[in-house]
């Protein structure tokens, strides 16, 4: 409007600190999220398998449930670092799920529209832009996996007596570091695969391709080599490893099979050859160099402009 009519004032608004500026990126883009109803449909069911959990938690305990069910409790599955452990699995496979329905978009689209100047434009920090999209995520991914999760821990506990929850207090940590090492790691992929593909159905193929074509190399890797060092380069058996070391179930060696090898005395010699699953440290030295490779990919393509030759 034209100065001289004085017809502008002051914003008279609620103020917002700079930490938490960054949060006006999540709120809008949760609420476009869920205008989609077959977003909305497969998050509730994501919350199925911990319905199930939950159930299994409390027929443990409730003698009147069994008998009138007519179930065994021998017949139901043990409430242990095992049964949570199959929790975040589950979950974490819903959550890869979400992941390709929602963070394609995330940055593609204001990269195909032009509209990172108009982000970065204001007091708005490359990385508070990276960080309100990654909390997209982030909640979303959390609503599904360790938040459940603690739930039916805690119900659990409830039930079982303080004996129980001193003794499995550790599984807690278990829990949360499991749930949240994926949801990082899927976030920060997710992005840095928006940021490359300008188009949804594209960035969607990509993400699932990075999922399943190093798993189907891994494999033939494992079968022509007779090792377990090609799941290096499965992210979902990578991250399996981590989940069974933070559960305390790792065991490296995986079982034996005949093999043949050749000596220098008989050729084609079948002997039973143990496979040993990659070390710890290797697994979360993977997921790390993941990590960074799509840091520094967010860091050189979210920028005001982009300069083409």
């Amino acid at each position: 409007m034209a100065v001289y009519e004085h017809l502008y004032g002051a914003y008279e608004g609620e103020s917002h600190s700079a930490w938490s500026r960054f949060l006006v990126i999540p709120r809008y883009a949760l609420r476009e999220t869920f205008k989609s109803k077959l977003f909305t449909t497969i998050f509730i069911l994501c919350f199925i398998y911990p319905l199930v959990a939950a159930i299994l938690v409390y027929l443990h305990h409730n003698v009147n449930a069994l008998a009138l069910l007519q179930i065994n409790v021998r017949e139901l599955l043990p409430i242990d670092a095992s049964f949570f452990l199959t929790f975040v699995q589950v979950q974490s496979a819903f959550a890869f799920i979400l992941t390709v329905l929602v963070a394609p978009p995330l940055i593609s689209r204001d990269l195909s529209n032009n509209a990172l100047p108009l982000y970065l434009c204001r007091p708005l920090s490359r990385a508070e832009y990276v960080l309100g999209k990654m909390a997209v995520l982030v909640f979303l991914l959390s609503l599904i996996t360790w938040i459940p999760g603690l739930l039916i821990f805690f119900f659990q506990a409830s039930l079982a007596g303080l004996a129980w929850l001193w003794a499995n207090l550790w599984m807690i940590q278990a829990i949360f570091s499991g749930s949240m090492v994926w949801i990082i790691m899927l976030s920060l992929l997710a992005l840095a695969v928006s940021s490359l593909v300008k188009w949804r159905v594209v960035a969607s193929g990509a993400l699932l391709g990075l999922f399943f074509v190093p798993t189907a190399f891994g494999q033939i890797i494992n079968e022509l080599f007779l090792t377990r060092n090609g799941h290096l380069i499965s992210l979902w058996a990578t991250m399996k490893n981590v989940w069974s070391g933070l559960f305390g179930l790792f065991v490296r060696k995986t079982g034996e099979i005949r093999g043949r090898v050749t000596t220098p005395i008989y050729d084609n010699e079948l002997v039973d050859i143990a496979l040993l699953e990659p070390p710890l440290w290797a697994s979360w030295l993977t997921i790390a160099l993941i990590c960074a490779v799509c840091v520094w990919l967010l860091a050189r393509k979210v920028r005001a402009y982009e300069v083409i030759k």
